[in-house]
């Protein structure tokens, strides 16, 4: 058995991962998840800094062992494997709080007079080129972000997951969560494993099983999802 395990992350994804600015160490519940993986095996975690862009072909040629959490994705599954779901998010619009009135439904914001930030390499890339097909769409490359784009009022709007979503309004006290009824994109969260390699798939989904009936993801939940 190798004595390190390398586990790819943007560092840029609150709660899920991210980098302290001032002590530059990673944290997030991912960072937890790969932490409590790497030592009921006896090795080293070790974090390989990728993008939303590049984190699909960083496990396929085999720069690192896997990644934090993903969507799950049909594209990615055509090349990567993924581990069992320990969680699920869906997709939700945020704008300035300025604008508030303004947006109240996914309809409001397919419209030539909107301009929509999303961050390349993402699920949300593809699901608002779908949604919001008379817009005019931003697509920002790591590591800027999408909701970069909102805050500098390059951008009426951006998508993000639920979870993520929670955390920038917390964050920026100047945006919001568009009133939509209903997030859309409900998808599960799972981390991306190389394909070919059936026995490491074997090995962490029978972690994720064990650890769910110990109440391991709950207490990740409690910790790092709390308003």
């Amino acid at each position: 058995m190798d004595e390190t395990q390398s586990v790819g992350t943007t560092g840029d994804w609150n709660p899920m991962t991210m980098i302290d600015p001032t002590t530059k160490e990673r944290k997030g519940f991912d960072i937890d998840i790969a932490t409590a993986l790497a030592a009921d095996m006896g090795v080293k975690v070790v974090f390989a800094p990728t993008t939303w862009k590049t984190l699909v072909n960083g496990v396929v040629a085999a720069k690192y062992d896997m990644t934090s959490s993903a969507l799950l994705s049909p594209k990615r599954a055509l090349v990567a494997g993924y581990s069992l779901s320990y969680f699920a998010v869906e997709d939700v619009p945020l704008m300035l709080n300025k604008n508030k009135g303004k947006y109240n439904s996914w309809e409001d914001l397919n419209s030539q007079n909107v301009t929509v930030a999303v961050t390349l390499g993402t699920v949300q890339e593809k699901l608002a080129e779908v949604l919001f097909n008379k817009s005019k769409i931003i697509k920002v490359s790591a590591t800027a972000r999408d909701y970069q784009e909102v805050l500098s009022g390059r951008a009426d709007i951006s998508m993000t997951s639920n979870l993520e979503a929670a955390k920038l309004v917390e964050q920026y006290p100047q945006m919001m969560v568009v009133p939509v009824q209903g997030g859309k994109n409900p998808t599960p969260l799972a981390v991306l494993l190389p394909q070919t390699d059936q026995v490491w798939i074997n090995y962490v989904n029978h972690w994720i099983i064990l650890k769910t009936e110990r109440g391991f993801f709950d207490q990740l939940k409690a910790k790092w999802l709390k308003q």
